[in-house]
């Protein structure tokens, strides 16, 4: 009977003894159940195993059917980026903080990857998008995101004006420290700090959540999912502007530029355990109030 997942590709925090351990237990598992099992190159000198298959971020992405991501979720954004780009399926096993985007405890991996690998699971897909930078009409840098990118200042309560379009049609110009545009996935993390909505994942839509607007009435938006938003800096700004993506890649911007933000091509298949609820994961990582009865 041939397998689900024929390869598994291991992902993890580089120099982190909790992720080096959880990693190591997953390929004495996965080894002994028959699987070929490939070790992230940035991570494979932490493990204590002999002759291992290692492999770039990019090559498990290209071989494998299945990616075991240990980390939090900042390192699973980092990951995640890479491996939107190849069809191929996403674990998350949480090493972290808060663990949205990672479902399974190392203290109890066993039972429900078993689960797993044997089709006993949900398959989502999230869209990420595209942060482009235009100087001139000229595409100068771009990356893709898959929580949120964010337009800012370089230095810290430095207020920048800009204009946003959506669809080519004039919307508002603001005055702020930046804009936040998020995605579904996203919009518990840093949108939700800045006081943004959330947004189930399921939904093809994206938030636009101001931070510290000069004006009392911009509240944020949530647009189509397919809108293309532009941002058009004003020429009196600074020159130290920047565009975040997930916080880790950083497009710098100049007075005058032009920065698309739209949907990618691209989606990220994440794998969760059948009894994965969403709101069970607000309700837990947000501590919302349970049943009254």
């Amino acid at each position: 009977m041939s397998k689900l997942y024929e390869t598994v590709g291991l992902i993890g925090k580089p120099h982190h003894e909790g992720a080096s351990s959880t990693i190591e237990t997953l390929h004495q598992y996965l080894s002994q159940q028959g699987y070929q099992v490939l070790i992230e190159s940035s991570v494979a000198p932490s493990i204590n195993i002999n002759n291992v298959a290692v492999a770039s971020l990019t090559e498990i992405g290209q071989q494998a059917d299945l990616a075991i991501v240990v980390g939090g979720d900042g390192y699973m954004l980092g990951a995640a980026r890479v491996l939107s780009c190849y069809d191929i399926g996403v674990l998350g096993v949480n090493r972290g903080n808060l663990g949205f985007l990672t479902d399974l405890s190392p203290d109890d991996l066993t039972a429900p990857l078993n689960a797993i690998l044997n089709g006993e699971s949900r398959s989502e897909q999230r869209f990420i998008i595209e942060a482009e930078v235009y100087r001139h009409g000229k595409l100068k840098s771009s990356n893709s995101a898959v929580n949120e990118a964010v337009l800012h200042a370089g230095k810290v309560a430095n207020m920048i004006e800009f204009e946003v379009y959506i669809d080519g049609s004039f919307m508002f110009s603001q005055r702020s420290d930046g804009l936040i545009v998020s995605t579904p996935t996203g919009s518990t993390a840093y949108s939700m700090s800045a006081g943004g909505p959330i947004l189930t994942p399921n939904l093809n839509a994206l938030s636009l959540v101001p931070m510290f607007p000069h004006t009392l009435t911009s509240r944020p938006i949530v647009v189509d999912g397919n809108s293309e938003i532009k941002l058009k800096l004003a020429n009196e700004n600074y020159e130290n502007l920047q565009v975040s993506c997930d916080g880790h890649v950083i497009l710098a911007v100049m007075p005058g530029d032009e920065v698309i933000i739209k949907k990618s091509e691209f989606t990220l298949r994440l794998i969760h355990p059948l009894d994965h609820n969403y709101f069970n994961v607000l309700r837990n990582k947000l501590s919302w109030g349970n049943k009254l009865y």
